[in-house]
């Protein structure tokens, strides 16, 4: 069978990017729902941190897979964000939007 991801719905209204979106991939992330409800609170509070980077949304399943759109001035901050929380980060991807 294939894996299923949650997705963790962030925003509740259409957003206007000033900044380019990115995703990133984690293989082995599982994020306690406390993470994932922080997580939701600064993305709907439209929280950057001190890189600019700002959560858009959020897709994870129960075995450590996690997907993550994210607001950014560029891949770099992307990859800072990700360090200064202590999580590894793979290859950053631009992105124009989901389909």
């Amino acid at each position: 069978m294939g894996t299923t991801l949650t997705y963790a719905c962030l925003t509740t209204t259409p957003r206007r990017h000033r900044m380019p979106l990115y995703m990133d991939f984690h293989d082995d992330l599982k994020l306690p729902i406390e993470a994932v409800d922080q997580i939701t609170q600064e993305a709907k509070a439209k929280k950057a941190d001190q890189f600019g980077v700002t959560q858009v949304e959020l897709f994870h399943n129960s075995e450590g897979k996690v997907y993550c759109l994210l607001e950014a001035p560029d891949a770099d901050a992307v990859r800072h964000h990700h360090e200064a929380l202590g999580v590894p980060c793979g290859d950053v991807h631009e992105v124009n939007g989901i389909l």
